[in-house]
């Protein structure tokens, strides 16, 4: 199993980590999504399917920039 771990821009609700949370669950291969508003980080763990620049650029989509 991979891991990896973001810093992220913009995480400062319950609506928002919902929002992240749920669109890295939709794709194929994540197993576990812990989002930290107070750190303002995203660590997903994942297997394949799923890759890096997958789960990085399904952040992204989501309006948050990864620092």
């Amino acid at each position: 199993m991979e891991k990896e771990h973001y810093i992220v821009e913009g995480l400062s609700s319950e609506y928002i980590k919902t929002q992240v949370k749920n669109a890295l669950e939709d794709i194929d291969g994540v197993n576990k999504v812990c989002v930290d508003l107070g750190r303002g980080t995203v660590e997903v763990m994942y297997n394949e399917p799923a890759t890096s620049e997958e789960i990085r650029n399904c952040i992204e989509n989501t309006g948050h920039p990864i620092q």
